[in-house]
């Protein structure tokens, strides 16, 4: 790379401005030596170009010192994680030794570099979900938060930079692992600012129509948004400045991202979400009086505005396992619409936004208990084996985000569970051995199965008995990953000890009738009776559901019997494949960006129409095409994202295309014959068949039509939303 070109004049500007703020957020924290001794070991380094360009040309200097602006400003990092993000680029390229930088610095600055070297050798090789690597990821992230920290960090820079990737397929695998994993890590840290901005980007770049849709109406909705938080502002902040309160108050948005997840859970359009933003009351209050404080203004708010008990959170009496600290209310407002209402202190709201760091700067940086529980769930987590990568994902990510309840010993001593946790999730909390013989338990003095969901408050007593083991069905109901690993290995030992006797079973039997099967042919058996894994086939051997006999006989006849086998190749094979109609249609669609007539599917999970963004899928039934938004998108990129290739549409939309739209309305006189009415006079559109339901004054209805592009389709929706009595117009996976 040309030295001309290494920063350019602007970027100059950019870099020492950003240099000079990142020294000066350090400045408490460095020592006197240390900008002197980082100059001496990056003279060399500059020279060398060890921050030159990515292949999207992105400026590695420039991404290096804007991740560490992140870390120390957003998340709260200190000395030693910034220097060792400065110095960890010049360490992999080799222009300066690990051994260099314990020297000048320390050794826990080369630890944290050295641990980021192993992140970076697993992302080279391959870290998609469902790969091993992935794994080891994960387990090298358990080892130190610090090193979690500064890849979300990295991840968030990366995302703002996010138009720069020119390759389509870049960007949407860094936002697909940034949603499955860097978001729910930020959530479970505490960095809530940082979790609601990576949720938004990532919904930018996979799903752009309904991330800009939101955000257009946001936009037009601000006025009369503000109008009303203004409303409900003013009195209480009379009323709080009455008390002698010292606080800013203040309306926050919901994330766009939130917002999208409510229409969704709640099929919804925008217009129907009314609790779109939140009010949070920040107290400048001492440590002394900071409960006292907030409980008053709590007292003062449920006076003035009816609160609903249901959504009422106290994370004061006992705080998350992140340290998140605030209370939660939710109160009737003005024109009877529910507002959420967050009452904390200065310091509170810093670690709300900052998470474990910032507890750490307020705990004197010593480490958190809660933090050591969080790696030991991950590491809890990850070592449950015979789980496959994604089921691995899912159960970590499930651990990330679910919200805790407090229980109590008969002794008064207090245990965090997950939300849905049950008696048995408590008997393993305390032991694992408590949970293996569980057989019932006694919830504030009733007796209860095992299987009773748990409550806040509740006080526990496990009743054991020394001839209970673990049972499979047990996973069915377990809340917490402790249990379920803890069961699941268990059930292994069990499961490996049933193998064996069966195994021993077969081999008898062979000796005693003088016959012999070699394993080729054994495998080959076991598939052909569908068996998933060798296990299970000896498992009913041993459960007496397979007869030894039957299977010696099987396996004979199968060895003697000639096999014949076609063999054909995988190019033929994906070519006959029989294509659907929508080959011949005049419609083009460009697949892998320059192929034209090529054989093709469109999913049935997401029936994409002309004007959807697609990509294509290469499936054992040939290409299949999905919208950008299929529900089942996200798993198929972190899944097999090897075999997604991009697709677009060409030409003009002149076929027909069959969707479903969902449309709820009043249940009045003729609504029918309107919606009939309007779908009929659209240009280029007609009804195949309509699903009618009523409950209680509702109607609701599913009308399949087809049309010939999305353009359509939006003027279609807009024009039906416009009938009398329809409340909502959706279109259906």
């Amino acid at each position: 790379m040309n030295k001309e070109t290494f920063l350019t004049e602007e970027e100059k500007k950019i870099f020492f401005s950003k240099y000079r703020e990142l020294f000066n957020a350090l400045s408490e924290s460095l020592e006197k030596d240390d900008l002197p001794k980082i100059r001496q070991l990056l003279k060399p380094v500059v020279a060398m170009e060890c921050y030159g360009r990515d292949r999207n040309g992105i400026n590695g200097l420039l991404r290096n010192i804007e991740t560490a602006l992140i870390s120390t400003k957003d998340i709260g990092l200190k000395r030693t994680s910034i220097l060792a993000l400065i110095l960890y680029r010049p360490v992999l390229k080799k222009a300066i030794t690990i051994e260099e930088v314990e020297r000048t610095f320390s050794p826990d600055v080369s630890l944290i570099i050295n641990r980021l070297l192993k992140t970076s050798d697993l992302y080279a090789r391959n870290t998609a979900i469902n790969s091993e690597n992935f794994h080891r990821l994960l387990f090298s992230f358990a080892e130190d938060v610090r090193v979690i920290l500064l890849m979300i960090a990295d991840r968030l820079c990366m995302m703002r930079l996010g138009k720069q990737i020119v390759d389509e397929k870049d960007r949407v695998r860094l936002a697909t692992e940034v949603s499955y994993l860097y978001a729910p890590l930020a959530h479970r840290l505490g960095l809530y600012k940082i979790k609601s901005e990576l949720e938004d980007l990532s919904l930018k770049y996979l799903d752009p129509n309904q991330y800009y849709y939101i955000k257009d109406k946001l936009n037009e909705t601000k006025r009369s948004r503000d109008e009303y938080i203004g409303k409900f502002i003013a009195p209480v902040k009379e009323k709080l400045e009455e008390a002698g309160l010292k606080f800013e108050i203040k309306g926050r948005t919901k994330s766009i991202h939130s917002i999208n997840n409510k229409i969704k859970k709640q099929k919804v359009e925008f217009e129907g979400i009314y609790d779109l933003f939140a009010i949070r009351i920040v107290l400048d209050s001492p440590e002394t009086k900071e409960r006292f404080d907030c409980w008053q203004a709590f007292s003062i708010i449920t006076d003035m505005y009816q609160p609903n008990p249901k959504r009422m959170r106290d994370w004061l009496s006992v705080p998350k396992n992140n340290g998140y600290e605030s209370l939660h209310i939710t109160v009737l407002g003005p024109q009877k619409r529910w507002v959420e209402v967050q009452i904390r202190t200065q310091r509170m709201d810093e670690i709300a936004e900052k998470g474990f760091a910032a507890h750490w700067k307020y705990k004197g940086g010593r480490e958190e208990h809660g933090m050591d529980e969080f790696l030991a769930d991950v590491r809890a987590v990850l070592e449950t084996q015979g789980s496959t990568p994604m089921d691995l994902m899912k159960e970590f990510k499930m651990e990330l985000y679910r919200d805790e309840i407090y229980v109590f010993t008969p002794n008064g001593d207090l245990i965090k569970l997950g939300k849905g946790a049950t008696v048995l999730d408590f008997a393993f909390a305390i032991h694992s051995k408590i949970g293996c013989r569980c057989i019932s338990g006694k919830v504030n003095g009733k007796n209860v199965p095992i299987k009773y969901v748990l409550n806040n408050g509740d006080t526990i007593e496990v009743i054991t008995s020394p001839v209970q083991t673990p049972k499979r069905d047990w996973l069915s109901f377990v809340a917490t990953s402790k249990a379920r690993s803890k069961i699941k290995q268990a059930l292994r030992e069990e499961y490996a000890k049933s193998v064996e006797l069966a195994k021993e079973q077969l081999r008898r039997r062979l000796k005693n009738r003088k016959a012999d099967i070699e394993e080729a042919v054994l495998m080959r058996y076991i598939k052909k009776k569908g068996y998933k894994t060798v296990t299970d086939f000896f498992l009913d051997i041993a459960e007496e559901k397979l007869d030894v006999n039957t299977v010696i006989d099987e396996c004979t006849e199968q060895e003697q019997a000639p096999e014949h086998t076609e063999t054909r190749s995988a190019e033929e094979y994906v070519a006959n494949i029989e294509a659907r109609e929508l080959s011949t249609l005049q419609d083009i669609l460009i697949i892998d960006k320059n192929l034209t007539g090529i054989d093709y599917k469109l999913a049935k999970c997401c029936n994409p129409i002309y004007g959807d963004p697609v990509f294509g899928f290469v499936s054992t039934q040939g290409i299949k095409i999905h919208r950008m938004d299929c529900p089942n998108a996200s798993e198929m990129r972190t899944r097999f994202g090897y075999r997604i290739i991009p697709a677009e549409w060409s030409g003009k939309g002149t076929s027909g295309y069959t969707i479903s739209l969902r449309i709820v309305g009043n249940d009045d006189i003729g609504i029918v014959t309107n919606i009939t009415s309007v779908i009929s006079k659209e240009n280029r559109t007609s009804l195949r068949s309509i699903n009618i339901d009523s409950v209680d004054g509702l109607f609701q209805g599913t009308f399949t039509i087809i049309i010939p592009d999305t353009s359509t389709l939006t003027v279609l929706m807009k024009k039906l939303q416009g009938v009398k009595g329809v409340k909502s117009v959706g279109r259906m996976n």
